[in-house]
């Protein structure tokens, strides 16, 4: 898949209300699990990886923006 076109599927794919609506759902599902199991941490290493995981899902909560790019 060329890079052109990837760029129109995940155009198509954050374009789509419904779609992105219930993809956004699941990432906030997810970072509320993260942020659940960082309560009951005691390891700084593993402190660190839940707070890498939440940061990776909250920037595809920006993949729209990235990809639309700015208004």
């Amino acid at each position: 898949m060329s890079k052109g076109s990837a760029v129109m599927s995940l155009k198509s794919f954050v374009n789509d209300k419904a779609t992105w609506d219930a993809f956004l759902s699941e990432l906030g599902e997810r970072i509320s699990i993260q942020q659940r199991s960082m309560e009951s941490v005691t390891d700084t290493a593993e402190l660190y990886r839940h707070q890498g995981a939440i940061r990776s899902l909250r920037s595809l909560q920006y993949l729209r923006e990235t990809i639309n790019g700015p208004k």
